[in-house]
C-alpha cells in the first residue's frame, strides 16, 4: 500500500505540471492562431494518454486484488482463500456414477442426413463398398496408448472408437473378430467387450472365430453374438491359476544378498527376492483377487449364453477337449474352417444364396459374385474414418475438448526405451494443458504397477496443480498399483474397471550385497570415503548395525508420506486409511468397497464424470481428443549358457550398474541350472538325455530362462540402490510372458501351457478373412 501511495502522490504531482503546461499554452494561442491549432492537437493527446494510463492503473490494481484474493495468504500456489472443488464420489450425482456408461442410441434422421452426406464426401482412401465386414485379429498385446503410424500394431482407443463408429456407420453391416492368445489384463478385455456390447445393441451382428483360446479368450468371445472355431481348434476352459516367483534361490547360487526393506505386510514385491515360497499375506490377497474374477467370468458367461451358473462351472470341472462338446452343448455357435466362414460372410454381404429350383444361369451368376473376394475393411484402414461424420457420438465437433492424457508403463526417472513413466514426458504435457483455454477437462488414463517414488511425487504435485485450473479425473486400465496409483489419487475422482488391480500403498527399497559374487569371480572393489554412512549403499559388504536402522527409518518415513498423501487426497482419516494400506492390492470391485475409487467403468465413465466436473451439459457435443503414443523398443534377446560370473563381470566392465549386471548374472544362472550351459554341465546333461536333441530342450527351456531374467530386469529397473519405489510386482493383471511385470497373476489354468503366452504359433500370417486377389501371390513386375 506504501507504494500504491507512492504512485498516487507522484500522479497528482504530474496532473497539477499538466494543468500549468495546459493553461500556459492556452495564453501563447490567444497572441498566435497557429499555435492555437498546437496547443489544442497536443491537449488532446495529453487527455488520452491520461485516460489510458489511468485504465492501465486501475487494471492493474484489479488484478493484483483478484491474485491476492485467489491466493489467500500470498503463498502462490491457488489454494488459500479460494474454495477448494468437491473430491470423490460425493462430488457427482448417484445416478451418474451408476448409469450404464455405453448406451447404443440410435442416430434420427437428421444424424443419418448428416452422415450420408459426410461419408459420400469422403476421401478415396477412407471409402469401403456399402454391406462390408470390418474385420480384425485381437491376439497378443493391445497397446492401452495410441500407436505411431509405423506400428501396425492394434491399440485400445483405436479398437474402441472403431466398434462405436461401426455401430452407427451404414456401410458396415456386421464385424469378424480373429480372437487369438491375449497378452493383456482384465481391465482392458472389460473395456473391449463393453465396445463390442454396444455394437450388438445396433442390431448388427459380432462374429467370434477361435484358432486358441482360453478363460480370457472365451469370455471376450461370448460378448459376440456368434462363435466359430475349426475343428482341430485349441480350446481348454480348465479354470484359473493365480501365482507368484520366487528368486532367492537364484540370487544365492550366483552369490547375492539381497538387502530389502519393505513397508506394509501385504508389500510382497520385496518377498519376490527374499522368500522361497509365497507369505500368507501374499496367498489371501491373490486368492480375493482370483475370486472376483472368477465369479466376473461366470457371470458374464451364464448371462451370455443364457445357462445357469451351476452349468458353466459343471463344464468346467469336467475339462472338455473336444470341439464337438463345445458345438453339442451351445458353447460354439458351429465349427468352421476359416473358408467356411468366408463364405457365410460372403452370402451375407452380397445376399446371394442357393435357392431351390433356380436355374443354372442364376446359379452359375451367383457362383461367379461369391467367387469375388469378401467385401471387408480392416481396422488401420476403418480407423481413418472421421468420428465427425456421426454425430450420435457427441465426442467431436464441439467447441470445449476434453483431453484423455494415457501414461503406460513403469514409472521411472528417465525412460531408456520400452514404454514407461517419466515426469520429462508427463510434466511438461500437464502443464500445457493447465494453460491451453480450449480444454474443459483432462481425463488421466493410468496403466501402471507403480516405481520410482520421486517420479511418482513429483508427477503427483502436478496433477494436482492442473485439477486447481480444470477438472482431472483418472480412469484405471489394467492395473494402477503403488506409484500408479500415487498418479491417480491426485484426481478429483478415480474410475476403475471392476478387475483393475490397484492400491498397494505400501514401499519397498534396498540394495543387493555382491560381496560373495565378487569373491567368486575374483573381482575386488575397495573404497576410500568420508562420512558417517557415506558407504551406506556399497555394494561389496553388507549393512552395518547404525545403517541397518537408517534404512529402516528413511523406508518407513517413505512409506508414511505415501500413506498420509492418500489419506489427504481420498478424505480418508490417516487410521482408516491404515486399514487399507499395508501394501495391499485390490481389484477395482473390493477397492469401490474400501473407498479407494468412486466409480466403476472405463474411459468413457470417466470423460462422463469430466464433462459434469466441467459444468457442461450432458446434450452439448464435446471434442475427445487423444494424447499419449506408444514409444516404439527394440526387441530384448535373453540369452544363456555362460558363467553367472563372467556376465556379472562383464557388465561390470562395461560401466553397467550393480541391478542391472544381476540382471544379467540371474538369466545366466537360471539357463546354467537347466543344464542349457555349453560346459561340462550342459555336456552331461545332455547326454543323460538319451540322444534327445539338446538344442530343443534348451528351446523349451527358453522361456523360463527369458521370464527369470526378465523379473530380475525388471526390478533393475526401478529398484536402484537406495530409493525407495512405490512398485507392484507381487500381481501381475497381464497374461503369462506378457506386460512389464510378468511376476505372477490371474490367468487361466490354460495359459500354463502356453496356449495363451503371446501371440499364439498357429496364427496365419496377414490379415483376418482377407483373400488373396486376382493376381494372385505373384509381384506385378
Amino acid at each position: 500500500m506504501m507504494q500504491l501511495g507512492a504512485h498516487n502522490v507522484r500522479a497528482s504531482l504530474a496532473g497539477s505540471g499538466h494543468r500549468s503546461t495546459q493553461r500556459w499554452r492556452a495564453a501563447a494561442a490567444a497572441r498566435h492562431p497557429r499555435a492555437a491549432r498546437r496547443a489544442a492537437r497536443t491537449a488532446r493527446l495529453l487527455c488520452r494518454a491520461e485516460q489510458e494510463a489511468s485504465t492501465a492503473t486501475t487494471t492493474t490494481t484489479a488484478e493484483a486484488e483478484a491474485t491476492t484474493t485467489s491466493n489467500g495468504n500470498g503463498n502462490g500456489n491457488g489454494n488459500g482463500a479460494s474454495e477448494k472443488p468437491a473430491r470423490g464420489a460425493g462430488a457427482f450425482p448417484a445416478e451418474l456414477l451408476a448409469a450404464e456408461e455405453l448406451t447404443y442410441v440410435a442416430p434420427d434422421d437428421s444424424a443419418k442426413w448428416w452422415t450420408g452426406f459426410k461419408l459420400g464426401f469422403a476421401l478415396p482412401w477412407r471409402r469401403f463398398k456399402k454391406d462390408s465386414v470390418l474385420a480384425f485379429k485381437l491376439e497378443g498385446d493391445i497397446s492401452d496408448q495410441e500407436r505411431t503410424f509405423f506400428d501396425s500394431g492394434v491399440s485400445l482407443p483405436q479398437l474402441c472408437q472403431a466398434l462405436r463408429k461401426a455401430a452407427l456407420d451404414p456401410r458396415i453391416q456386421g464385424v469378424a473378430i480373429e480372437i487369438g492368445p491375449l497378452g493383456i489384463g482384465w481391465g482392458k478385455v472389460q473395456e473391449i467387450k463393453r465396445h463390442i456390447d454396444y455394437f450388438t445393441a445396433s442390431g448388427k451382428y459380432c462374429v467370434a472365430f477361435m484358432k486358441q483360446a482360453g478363460e480370457k479368450e472365451y469370455y471376450l468371445a461370448t460378448a459376440c453374438s456368434e462363435r466359430y472355431a475349426p475343428p482341430s481348434a485349441y480350446l481348454s476352459l480348465r479354470g484359473f491359476v493365480t501365482g507368484g516367483t520366487f528368486l532367492r534361490g537364484v540370487l544365492d547360487k550366483v552369490g547375492v544378498e539381497p538387502q530389502v526393506k519393505r513397508i506394509g505386510a501385504y508389500k510382497s514385491a520385496g518377498d519376490q527376492l527374499l522368500r522361497r515360497t509365497m507369505a500368507s499375506e501374499q496367498r489371501e490377497q491373490l486368492g480375493a483377487i482370483q475370486a472376483d474374477v472368477v465369479e466376473e467370468f461366470l457371470r458374464q458367461v451364464s448371462t451370455a449364453l443364457g445357462k445357469s451358473r451351476q452349468e458353466v462351472v459343471d463344464f468346467v470341472e469336467a475339462g472338455v477337449y473336444d470341439t464337438d462338446a463345445f458345438k453339442a452343448g451351445g458353447w460354439l455357435t458351429d465349427l468352421w474352417y476359416e473358408d467356411q466362414l468366408i463364405n457365410e460372410l460372403k452370402m451375407r454381404t452380397t445376399g446371394l444364396r442357393p435357392v431351390e429350383g433356380e436355374s443354372e444361369r442364376d446359379k452359375e451368376k451367383r457362383e461367379k459374385e461369391l467367387a469375388k473376394p469378401l467385401r471387408r475393411v480392416g481396422l488401420r484402414k476403418y480407423s481413418s474414418v472421421s468420428p465427425t461424420a456421426f454425430p450420435s457420438l457427441g465426442t467431436a465437433g464441439g467447441k470445449k475438448r476434453i483431453v484423455v492424457l494415457r501414461t503406460s508403463g513403469a514409472i521411472v526417472g528417465k525412460a531408456s526405451s520400452g514404454s514407461a513413466i517419466t515426469p520429462d514426458g508427463v510434466i511438461p504435457k500437464l502443464r500445457a494443458l493447465a494453460k491451453d483455454k480450449s480444454v474443459a477437462a483432462v481425463v488421466l488414463r493410468v496403466d501402471s504397477p507403480g516405481g520410482d517414488a520421486l517420479s511418482a511425487d513429483l508427477m503427483w504435485r502436478e496433477i494436482r496443480q492442473l485439477d486447481a485450473v480444470k477438472p482431472v479425473i483418472a480412469s484405471m486400465a489394467d492395473v494402477a498399483a503403488s506409484g500408479g496409483y500415487y498418479m491417480s489419487m491426485a484426481a478429483r475422482a478415480i474410475v476403475a474397471e471392476p478387475l483393475t488391480i490397484t492400491g498397494s500403498i505400501g514401499v519397498v527399497t534396498g540394495k543387493f550385497n555382491l560381496a560373495e559374487l565378487y569373491a567368486k569371480i575374483g573381482y575386488n572393489k575397495e573404497l576410500i570415503s568420508w562420512g558417517r554412512f557415506a558407504e551406506l549403499l556399497a555394494d561389496n559388504r553388507s549393512f552395518s548395525k547404525e545403517e541397518a536402522e537408517l534404512f529402516d527409518a528413511s523406508a518407513q518415513h517413505a512409506y508414511e508420506s505415501f500413506r498420509n498423501k492418500a489419506a489427504a487426497s481420498r478424505d480418508m482419516a490417516q487410521e482408516d486409511m491404515q486399514t487399507v494400506a499395508q501394501g495391499r492390492v485390490w481389484s477395482g470391485n473390493a477397492a469401490l468397497k474400501v473407498k479407494l475409487v468412486d466409480a466403476l467403468g472405463g474411459v468413457n465413465r470417466a470423460i462422463a464424470l469430466a464433462r459434469h466436473a466441467a459444468g457442461i451439459p450432458a446434450e452439448e457435443p464435446v471434442t475427445v481428443v487423444e494424447l499419449g503414443k506408444v514409444r516404439p523398443s527394440p526387441t530384448a534377446l535373453v540369452g544363456g549358457g555362460a558363467m553367472a560370473g563372467v556376465m556379472m563381470l562383464s557388465a561390470l566392465l562395461r560401466g553397467a550398474s550393480p541391478a542391472d549386471a544381476l540382471a544379467s548374472a540371474t538369466g545366466a544362472s537360471a539357463a546354467l541350472g537347466m543344464g542349457m550351459g555349453m560346459g561340462p554341465l550342459g555336456a552331461s546333461a545332455s547326454a543323460a538325455m538319451g540322444g534327445v536333441d539338446a538344442a530343443a530342450a534348451a528351446a523349451a527351456a527358453a522361456p523360463v530362462v527369458g521370464a527369470v531374467a526378465r523379473e530380475a530386469a525388471a526390478l533393475a529397473a526401478v529398484l536402484q540402490p537406495g530409493r525407495a519405489a512405490y512398485l507392484l510386482t507381487d500381481v501381475d493383471a497381464l497374461s503369462v510372458a506378457a506386460g512389464s511385470s510378468s511376476i505372477g497373476g490371474v490367468v487361466g489354468a490354460s495359459s500354463l501351457s502356453g496356449s495363451s503366452s503371446g501371440a499364439g504359433s498357429s496364427s496365419s500370417s496377414g490379415e483376418f478373412l482377407e483373400e488373396a486377389g486376382s493376381e494372385g501371390l505373384l509381384p506385378w513386375w
